[in-house]
């Protein structure tokens, strides 16, 4: 069981959410994509008490040979978040999710794992 988001990119490669809501109204999405961030069960096997750091690295073995269809979202560590929050403002993303290693899984907000969003898509979130 995997957590994750459905995606379609522009052709600049950021998300288009535009697209994405006209694709509910319509039959089928192939340009559509499963970005998963966190493996929850596997071979009925509970993870979510296991260390964000596991399972990232079993999602990671599980979806090696995915097809198109499913791809595994970039993860950066040991770097200045601050700077990496700059050039995603930078690109046009939609900003960044920092996360604690050693988090257990839990649904819905938590101090473990914080969404920092770019003020110019999300005005009322702060500044770059």
């Amino acid at each position: 069981m995997l957590d994750g988001e459905g995606v379609i990119c522009g052709r600049d490669g950021k998300s288009d959410f535009d697209r994405m809501r006209a694709c509910f109204s319509r039959n089928g999405a192939p340009e559509a994509f499963l970005y998963p961030f966190d493996l929850l069960e596997l071979d009925g096997r509970d993870l979510r008490n296991e260390p964000w750091a596991r399972r990232r690295a079993l999602l990671e073995q599980v979806l090696a040979d995915a097809d198109p269809g499913i791809r595994i979202c970039e993860h950066i560590e040991d770097v200045d978040g601050a700077v990496v929050f700059r050039q995603a403002c930078v690109m046009g993303l939609e900003g960044i999710v920092a996360k604690r290693r050693d988090s257990r899984y839990h649904s819905g907000r938590s101090r473990d794992w914080i969404k920092i969003k770019n003020w110019r898509i999300w005005p009322s979130s702060g500044r770059c």
